[in-house]
Parts: C-alpha cells; sequence; structure tokens
C-alpha cells in the first residue's frame, strides 16, 4: 500500500461522489510551438479528480472505497475495470446522451513537469440529483465531493442533496475546490455559501488565496479555517499547511520527489489524507501521509497510483 494506511476497513467506508474522465496525457519537450507540429509522448489514461481521489485512497490502504460518477456509453466499461482493478466500488451512471468527459493534459518535460488542462466535461458534469441515493451512505464514514460538481447546475443540485443527506446522519463531509479557474466563473461567494456546510476543506495553496483575497497561503488557510472546521491547504513541493479555529495548527514538508507528470498530485494527497482520517489518524498526520501519495503521484505520468499486482 503506497501511504502506509492499513486500518480503515474498521472505520466504514469513504464514499467519493465526482468525476470520471478520460485523460490523454502528452508531454512535450520545450514550449509549443503554434502553427506546427511538437514532439510529444502521448497516453491515454484513465484520470477525473473525483474518480483519481477514490483510487489514491484504495491505494493508501482505505479497505472500503466508493464512488458514483457519471459517464459516457462510449468507456463505461473501461472505466468500471480500471476502477475495480484499484478497489474501488464505483456505481457509475450512463449517460444516454453525452459521452464521456475527456481531459487533455499538456506536460511540459522540464524540471518542473508543469501541466495545463483542456476540458470536455462531458458526461461527469451532468450527475443530478436522481443519481443520489439515500443508500449510498450506508456504511459510510466520511463523504468526499470533488468541487467539480459545484461548477453546473445539475451537479451542484446533487452535491447539494448529499451534502444535506450526510449532515442529517452526522457523517462528515470533505471538498476539494478543484479548478481555480473555476472558481472564477462560479463566483467565491457562492463557493464559499456551500462550504459553511462542509468539515473538511482541501484547497490548492492558489484556491485558498482566492476564496479569501490573501497574498499569503497560511493566512488565507486560517481565514478559511474560521467558517470550515479543517482546512488543509496543499502546497505542493512546499508541503501542506493545516488550519483550524482561524490558526495554523502545523505546517507538513513535502516528501522528496523527481517530477514526471504534476497530474493528479492533488488528488493523491486527498486520497491519502482521507484514508487516514476514516482509520482516525489525527489531521496533520494524515497531511504527512497525503505529502507522500503527492510525491509518488509526480514521479508517475497520469493520475492514478499503479494498480495492485502492478509493476508500479
Amino acid at each position: 500500500m503506497g501511504a502506509g494506511v492499513t486500518s480503515g476497513q474498521r472505520h466504514g467506508a469513504l464514499l467519493v461522489v465526482g468525476d470520471v474522465v478520460t485523460d490523454v496525457v502528452a508531454r512535450h519537450v520545450g514550449p509549443l510551438t503554434a502553427g506546427t507540429d511538437t514532439a510529444a509522448v502521448i497516453r491515454t489514461l484513465p484520470g477525473g479528480a473525483g474518480a483519481n481521489v477514490a483510487c489514491w485512497a484504495a491505494h493508501a490502504g482505505c479497505a472500503d472505497v466508493r464512488l458514483l460518477g457519471r459517464v459516457g456509453a462510449d468507456a463505461a466499461e473501461w472505466h468500471e475495470r480500471e476502477l475495480a482493478a484499484a478497489g474501488v466500488r464505483a456505481r457509475l451512471v450512463v449517460d444516454p446522451e453525452a459521452a464521456t468527459g475527456t481531459v487533455i493534459c499538456l506536460v511540459d518535460t522540464g524540471a518542473a513537469a508543469e501541466r495545463t488542462f483542456l476540458t470536455d466535461s462531458g458526461a461527469s458534469l451532468r450527475l443530478e440529483p436522481a443519481d443520489w441515493s439515500e443508500e449510498l451512505l450506508d456504511g459510510v464514514a466520511r463523504l468526499h465531493l470533488s468541487g467539480y460538481l459545484l461548477f453546473r447546475e445539475s451537479s451542484r443540485a446533487l452535491a447539494e442533496r448529499a451534502l444535506a443527506a450526510a449532515r442529517a446522519r452526522g457523517v462528515p463531509v470533505s471538498l476539494d475546490p478543484a479548478s481555480a479557474g473555476f472558481l472564477v466563473e462560479l463566483g467565491v461567494d457562492r463557493f464559499l455559501a456551500f462550504a459553511e456546510g462542509l468539515d473538511v476543506l482541501l484547497p490548492s495553496r492558489d484556491e485558498a488565496c482566492l476564496l479569501t483575497g490573501l497574498p499569503d497561503p497560511a493566512d488565507a488557510a486560517a481565514k478559511l479555517s474560521r467558517l470550515v472546521p479543517l482546512v488543509v491547504a496543499k502546497a505542493g513541493a512546499d508541503g501542506a499547511l493545516v488550519a483550524r479555529s482561524g490558526t495554523v495548527a502545523a505546517r507538513v514538508p513535502a516528501a522528496s520527489a523527481i517530477p514526471r507528470d504534476t497530474t493528479g498530485a492533488g488528488d493523491a494527497f486527498t486520497g491519502a489524507f482521507l484514508a487516514a482520517l476514516v482509520a482516525d489518524a489525527a489531521p496533520e498526520d494524515a497531511a504527512a501521509l497525503g505529502c507522500r501519495a503527492g510525491a509518488e503521484a509526480v514521479g508517475r505520468v497520469g493520475g492514478r497510483p499503479p494498480c495492485p499486482g502492478s509493476d508500479g
């Protein structure tokens, strides 16, 4: 198991609700050249922030990880197989009209391995309240929502329904804001209104600053923790910040890594972090495991961990 959490089976399931997409990862050397060819190594891989989080949670040792997502008929069986192989129990709604979401990930093969996304959400954000059922929470210890759900009316309505159902059962709910660019389109105030119902918020450093208007990530995490009880701001090579009650409680260092592709690093952190919380780890210890998973992720191409039994 990648992040070393092995006792999650004693503490209930993790349910993730979010996006399942097909990633087309193009690793190119040097800058893109407009109007002509740029050499690249291209792979088609399973992805989606929600699905990635679920897979990394299973990889980190959570024995019962479940996922609710929506895909097109074009790739439903493939995604079902890939998630099962990763140890995730998926309920994939097959959309009768839209194709599976697709993301083109342009990855610079320079030292930072920075990536740029071109996103066609397709079926992934066509989740709707009718896709939810109360039985999805049976045996669930924690619910995690992908922030991408908030960026479309139907999937936002589903997220609101899932959040209300979890709160009624006393199930803690976490959310990763997912995209600073989409947050701008949604509006900070609308996002924060939804966040008031959360127990855990897992923004990136940039998202935390955007949501608060503060330039310093520590100040931003502290401010957000006055709204959400536990805030963990992911800061890549600078590790993570754990904030509670308006104060930064811990600064967790990053694990060493040689980056090949930063796609999915935040999802890896979130998955391992939540697996640790399910196993009753302290947030600071969970964040350390998250940093280790993030380091493992950036050393791989694509957003998923290796499947059990693979050679990596």
